[in-house]
């Protein structure tokens, strides 16, 4: 590609430097000069085929160098023609022959078909529509220009062009013009713009040689032959020569010239003063001024047309931007789901009111949202978010602002007049009725705060919180107004949640272990485990406090895991200690959000595995509600089942489907719920409530033992309840009378006692 970019330039160089020798000193034939732009043409032929030979192109940029690659060899043949003539009438310079001009004209023609097949990139009718809009304008001020200045001299020459040099440069003048309209809207493709341009640029070659054959007459044309054409064959070696590195290294080109219409506007305005200057052009029977006027008006036409598609598509952005900046203004302060006030919002809402006056608010959560999230999935969690959101807005009236602050979390600002009772007790009467989707029976709690005008929205959100939360502690399902010392235990409880987890890594917890005994003998047959904190400053905190605040903030999953390992640790030692018969049973507790992490089983393998503690030994306690938690709880279980752990199912009998629950749920121990076993020492109960729960007891004894399940009776506090309890079929129980929670040390040194009695 380098040599034919080498052989090109130099033709040029050899016809600039003949011309001048010949205009000095006229040596040899003028018909040389015709020799140039042949040769050149072929060279740039021969780059275009080279490029097509060694470059993988897209099938319409193949197509385009190929139809330019023929047109140059038309036109090295055209002008061959020309040349031969120029030889044979020497030293007269020779008229265009009609076959030269011909294949001439065929080459244009070809050239042009390239040109126009060349994409644009645009898709749309609509952008295909502008750009031609818009390339008619520059294509009409372009070749008005042309006309006007090289091919409406030659008509009206003194002594008349031929015919077929007429049409040679007539088509050459529009190449130009299509060519200029066509590349300055290529921004990229299968034909590199770059190139693109080299190319177009011939087609300007040929309009300054029109304006020379027009300016210079007879000595116009030698040079325009020479000097000015051969340099179409070296834009088109150059173009292919930038083609080719394109392939190599594709580079975005840029996007269009949307200034073309504007700078035609300013072309045809360069003829239009010619004409009105020179009045030659009104003379009759010459038509050129008027043809240019109407060219200008035409043109002018057009860009006011597409001055107003411009100005519809501004307009049309405008109003997307409005409507885009609409939208962001209402996500920025509107919640997603519910379409309700955000916090933001609800917290700018509130400012206002209390600069006004007096301003009462409601917050209100659902009781169980989780419980929804968990069983039914976040898509029916979510429809009641909404639905509920409807309630709210229905309950609080015309003039109240409502928000989602977050999660299930939502906050009223009442209007005034109107009491915050009244609205909790219209919410309460519209979730009587089940809502949602899913037809969903809810409840909820809330808290009203009232505040005073200059109060911050801080402290008023803070007291509608704490009001909740006594709304809460008070068993839910109804909503309580704010009283002074009503943030003191939330307050408390959200300091208790950041010392657990520091208490975790500083290791303040420990476990202490509760006999479980045989109700015959009195012999300890398992443990079960219970966790106590030991805080350096408030010394011994009670489980129902932190076990609470743990689950609330997730840190019972760490905390669990560390209960089910120093069980293990333990009942292990013991084993190791005392031989296998020490202990049947080694009882943790496991709560619901342990059963839902995904790693609990592998964390139950792994501390069996890393203490060397056999399956049958460790007992997992669940309630009853952690075991109705939905599918994967229940795979859980039965994976847990299927090691070797056996589950014991805790309180039982205090829920609605514990009979149904012992067939879907794989347990192998039962543990009789204490509320059973009170006043189960009487012989004759004195109250129908105490007579159910004998009953109860009885019935719970019958169905383990005809499921072939062992069960345990909790909360023994007497000699006479053991027996009874014997006597009704239990063999094992727990409680304050069978022995203590008490730490490991004590129960090793029992177990000692134990064994040195069995020696003697």
């Amino acid at each position: 590609m380098r040599r034919h970019v080498v052989s090109a330039a130099l033709l040029c160089l050899l016809g600039t430097l003949w011309f001048l020798l010949w205009t000095a000193m006229a040596p040899g034939t003028v018909a040389i000069g015709y020799l140039f732009m042949p040769l050149s043409m072929s060279v740039g032929g021969l780059a275009v085929h080279t490029l097509l030979r060694s470059a993988s192109l897209a099938p319409s940029g193949r197509r385009f160098w190929l139809l330019l690659e023929i047109c140059c060899f038309l036109f090295a043949a055209g002008f061959s023609v020309l040349a031969f003539d120029a030889f044979r009438q020497a030293p007269e310079l020779p008229a265009m022959p009609p076959l030269g001009a011909a294949l001439i004209g065929a080459g244009v023609l070809v050239a042009m078909w390239g040109v126009a097949q060349v994409p644009l990139g645009v898709t749309t009718w609509y952008e295909r529509g502008k750009q031609w809009l818009d390339r008619t304008i520059a294509f009409l001020g372009c070749a008005t220009v042309l006309w006007h200045f090289g091919i409406s001299p030659m008509f009206w020459a003194p002594e008349p062009w031929t015919p077929s040099a007429l049409v040679v440069l007539l088509l050459a003048c529009l190449f130009a013009a299509g060519s200029i309209t066509k590349v300055s809207y290529i921004a990229g493709g299968p034909v590199d713009r770059r190139a693109m341009r080299l190319v177009a640029s011939t087609g300007l070659i040929a309009a300054g040689v029109a304006l020379l054959a027009v300016l210079g007459g007879y000595h116009g044309i030698l040079p325009g032959q020479a000097v000015c054409m051969p340099a179409s064959g070296l834009l088109i070696a150059l173009g292919a020569r930038r083609q080719l590195a394109a392939v190599d290294d594709p580079r975005e080109s840029g996007g269009s010239n949307v200034w073309l219409p504007y700078l035609a506007v300013l072309a045809v305005d360069v003829p239009v003063a010619d004409v009105l200057i020179r009045p030659w052009h009104w003379a009759p029977g010459v038509w050129e001024g008027r043809a240019v006027v109407l060219a200008a008006v035409v043109v002018t036409a057009l860009v006011a047309l597409r001055q107003y598609v411009v100005y519809r598509e501004n307009a049309g952005l405008l109003r997307e931007k409005q409507k885009s900046e609409a939208l962001l203004r209402h996500e920025a302060t509107h919640d997603q789901l519910t379409g309700l006030a955000n916090r933001a919002l609800f917290r700018y809402a509130l400012d206002r009111a209390l600069e006004a006056g007096p301003a009462t608010v409601l917050l209100a959560d659902l009781d169980e949202f989780k419980t929804v999230n968990d069983s039914l999935g976040h898509d029916a969690g979510d429809a009641l978010l909404v639905a509920f959101a409807q309630v709210l807005r229905a309950a609080a009236g015309p003039g109240a602002e409502v928000a989602r602050l977050a999660g299930d979390e939502f906050a009223v600002l009442v209007p005034g007049g109107v009491r915050g009772e009244e609205v909790a007790e219209r919410i309460a009467a519209a979730t009587v009725v089940p809502i949602s989707e899913q037809r969903l029976l809810v409840r909820f709690s809330a808290g009203l705060a009232t505040a005073p005008p200059d109060t911050s929205a801080s402290d008023v959100l803070r007291q509608a919180d704490a009001a909740l939360y006594a709304a809460k502690e008070r068993g839910r399902a109804n909503w309580v107004r704010y009283a002074w010392g009503m943030e003191r235990p939330k307050s408390a409880h959200a300091r208790l949640g950041g010392d657990l987890r520091r208490a975790l890594d500083a290791g303040e917890f420990r476990l202490v272990y509760q006999p479980i005994v045989a109700l015959d003998d009195g012999r300890i047959v398992g443990v079960e485990a219970l966790v106590r904190w030991d805080h350096p400053e408030r010394g011994l905190v009670s489980p129902a406090d932190f076990i609470p605040a743990a689950e609330r903030t997730g840190l019972i999953v760490p905390l669990g895991r560390w209960v089910l390992r120093e069980t293990c640790r333990q009942a292990a030692a013991w084993i190791a200690e005392f031989g296998p018969e020490v202990l049947d049973k080694a009882a943790p507790n496991v709560s619901v959000r342990q059963l839902h992490d995904p790693d609990f089983v592998a964390d139950v393998a792994a501390a069996l595995a890393d203490h060397g503690l056999p399956a049958n030994i460790l007992v997992l306690e669940l309630t009853e509600s952690a075991v109705l938690r939905g599918q994967h709880v229940s795979e859980v279980l039965h994976e847990l089942h299927d090691m070797g752990v056996r589950l014991a199912l805790d309180d039982f009998g205090t829920g609605e489907s514990s009979l149904s629950l012992l067939r879907a749920f794989p347990a192998a121990i039962v543990k009789l719920d204490k509320s059973f076993v009170d006043g189960i020492e009487l012989d004759e109960p004195d109250t129908p409530a105490a007579q159910a729960r004998q009953a109860v007891a009885r019935a719970v004894a019958q169905l383990a033992d005809a499921l072939g399940l062992d069960t345990v009776a909790e909360g023994i506090e007497s000699q006479e309840q053991a027996d009874r309890l014997l006597r009704l079929g239990y063999h094992v129980g727990q409680g304050y009378h069978l022995g203590r929670p008490m730490p490991p040390e004590q129960l090793t040194e029992i177990f000692a006692a134990r064994r040195v009695r069995a020696a003697a």
